[in-house]
This record gives C-alpha cells, structure tokens and sequence, in this order.
C-alpha cells in the first residue's frame, strides 16, 4: 500500500473498479475483467493490467452499460463521494443509460418479478382448467 501522500502514477485495473465502488469486492471486478465485461481504451484487459489518469473504461454491468473516463487513481477504497471523483461518466454513456431506465419504467420491469398471490394463482387455476 502508497503513504497518503505518495500519489500514483498507475494501479491495477481490479483494485481501481474496487476502489471507485463499480463492484462490491476485488473479486468481483477480477471475474467481470476475465469475463469480458470491461474493456480499457476500447480493448479487452486482464486484472492486472496497468490502469493511468486519461485512460477510458467500458464498464457493463448486467443491462447497465457505463462509459468512464479515468480522473484520478486510487488503491483503497473510501467513501462514496471520493470515489465519484476517481472517474467522470461521458455524456453519450449517461444520456444512453437514462434512455434504456426510462424504457425500462414504461416496459413495466422497474421492480422485481413477484411471485402469484392467492388469487392470481386462483386465477391461473381457472384458466388451465378452462382450456
């Protein structure tokens, strides 16, 4: 680990998504590198790969799609409001991204898919029978 006042000039990709909070673990970010989901300066990269203050991140993560520009670098993780200044969003991958959440909301799969209550599954019933 850097002394506080030692600043970087490159950090491991896996440690800068942990420390920027795009993943819960270290782990995490390790498995969505080796899985293809991040992509550094518009090619594919490993874990380790040497992450510096410019670079461009694709970032995607379920049906959300992030583009990043690296700002600054950082090997621990603090607090949320630091981590936001770590990296700024473009603005075609936040217009994208608020495009694709209001499409969600008029689709209807805001939330999580529920289970039938009593008389939905009453419902269901009465129409397999009926055919």
């Amino acid at each position: 680990m850097n002394k506080p006042f030692e600043p970087l000039s490159e950090v491991r990709v896996d440690v800068w998504l942990w420390s920027a909070r795009f993943f819960k673990t270290r782990s995490l970010a390790k498995h969505a590198i080796e899985g293809g989901k991040i992509d550094l300066n518009d090619d594919g990269c490993k874990p380790a790969k040497a992450l510096r203050v410019g670079d461009m991140l694709k970032i995607s993560r379920g049906e959300e799609k992030l583009e990043v520009e690296v700002l600054a670098l950082a090997d621990r993780r603090g607090p949320a409001n630091v981590a936001q200044t770590l990296y700024r969003e473009t603005e075609t991958s936040r217009a994208t991204r608020e495009a694709a959440r209001e499409q969600r909301r008029l689709i209807g799969m805001n939330g999580p898919l529920k289970r039938p209550d009593k008389h939905a599954r009453r419902d269901l019933r009465r129409m397999k029978d009926a055919s």
